[in-house]
């Protein structure tokens, strides 16, 4: 039995596991679209934000930027994991939404800076800020709830979900930027049109507070009220689990972000694609890699999630370099395809389990807030700076030194795997069987 006294396994029980999945990613979904949405728009807006000059120096400035929403991740990962840990998962998930809300349809109605000159880029900034405030807060808390809901025979391929639409969120961005470039000119998507993808994430976050509205609630009342719940000081009282989220998602974010938001930009100012066969480009290569997340979820759940963790360490340090030098020689579309497929295929090694093997590492009391505070601190660091890092080094002029930055920082993944426990066999949540109260 349950501790709501539901028989586990029952129909009842998966359905209500199942509606509480969809209400949690409902939300993820549309926080992630509304943050990248930023990202394939850089190339037509960067203009109107900052005065002219260098295609590159523009994209650097908007990607410093982006960089600079991630920065706010950590503040994020403490306000809203502290939040989900003494008021509820619920409350957090729905706060986080309605600030994502907010930040996009500031983003959409910013003046250009031929308007109102500096104050531009300064509105652009806070917008990204509070954006970054919210995703950061974001993470923690779905990882957290999704991980709660499952059983731990499947709680991998629950937990997947989160990546799923994650990514999710990436592919409507690339879909909504496809259908605008084929409905508009160039000279309208860089004069209005990169305005739209904006609009319509405010929309659709207020779809998603109405659904996270009717989430329930998976953590207990006395869970909340403990003295510890959501402090820093019961958080430091784990340092293995906070250095071994660092370290994997210092490796796991820079290479996720290498090969999903740069890689258009990559994909265009190197290789030489054109905007338009880069987007289609990477809208069918995110739906191939968003289909892989439960598979290897799964996986993880029958062989290990440590097993597939070195599958990405040793899979990453082998394989980046060559791949992104023949990336960014690539000819064609489907030459390049192939090539992005086989670097996410190893990245989703670790994308599909991400949520789930950070959650194990903490008790519940401080989960949300473990979970958010360390992955948004090395992911502001590693992952956010990654489309800055390596504009920078092209306009060093060696922009093949950043593959081997990308290897470097997976190599302190593959340490903190190795000195990582079994999560299935010694992690806080493998004797837990929630369902949502």
């Amino acid at each position: 039995m349950s501790s709501s006294g539901i028989v586990a396994g029952s129909p009842h029980e998966m359905r209500q596991r199942i509606r509480a999945i969809v209400g949690a990613a409902s939300g993820n979904l549309v926080e992630w679209y509304d943050f990248y949405a930023y990202a394939f728009t850089a190339l037509y807006f960067a203009h109107a934000f900052f005065p002219a000059g260098d295609t590159t120096v523009q994209l650097l400035n908007t990607a410093a930027v982006f960089a600079i929403g991630f920065l706010m991740r950590p503040i994020g990962g403490w306000l809203f994991g502290r939040i989900a840990d003494r008021m509820g998962r619920k409350f957090s998930m729905l706060a986080s939404v309605l600030l994502m809300c907010g930040g996009s349809l500031l983003i959409a109605v910013i003046p250009t800076y031929e308007t109102i000159g500096i104050a531009a880029p300064i509105l652009l900034l806070l917008a990204r800020m509070a954006q970054g405030l919210s995703v950061g807060g974001e993470y923690g808390t779905s990882a957290t709830y999704m991980s709660e809901v499952a059983t731990s025979r499947n709680r991998g391929f629950y937990a997947s979900f989160q990546y799923v639409t994650l990514i999710g969120g990436q592919l409507l961005a690339v879909l909504v930027i496809v259908v605008l470039e084929f409905s508009l000119t160039t000279e309208e998507m860089r004069a209005w049109g990169w305005r739209i993808p904006f609009v319509i994430g405010a929309l659709a976050a207020v779809v998603a507070l109405y659904l996270r509205s009717s989430l329930h609630e998976t953590t207990t009342a006395e869970g909340r009220a403990k003295k510890e719940a959501g402090t820093m000081r019961a958080l430091l009282q784990h340092p293995s689990a906070l250095l071994t989220v660092m370290g994997l998602t210092a490796g796991g974010s820079l290479a996720f972000y290498t090969f999903t938001t740069y890689m258009q930009k990559y994909l265009v100012n190197t290789a030489g694609l054109e905007v338009k066969t880069v987007s289609i480009l990477m809208a069918v290569v995110l739906l191939l890699y968003m289909g892989m997340q439960p598979i290897l979820g799964a996986v993880s759940d029958r062989f290990g999630r440590r097993n597939l963790l070195f599958v990405f360490c040793i899979g990453g340090i082998l394989f980046t370099v060559p791949l992104l030098g023949a990336l960014g020689t690539a000819t064609s579309a489907g030459s390049a395809g192939l090539l992005l497929l086989c670097a996410l295929a190893i990245v989703s090694c670790y994308t599909s389990i991400s949520g789930v093997l950070k959650a194990e590492l903490f008790p519940a009391e401080i989960r949300a807030l473990g979970v958010g505070l360390s992955y948004a601190i090395a992911n502001a660091l590693f992952g956010g700076t990654a489309e800055y890092v390596a504009l920078r080094f092209k306009a060093a002029g060696n922009e093949g030194a950043f593959a081997w930055y990308v290897v470097a920082i997976l190599s302190v993944s593959l340490v903190a795997v190795l000195f990582m426990p079994d999560m299935q066999k010694h992690g806080h949540m493998r004797d837990e069987n929630s369902l949502p109260r």
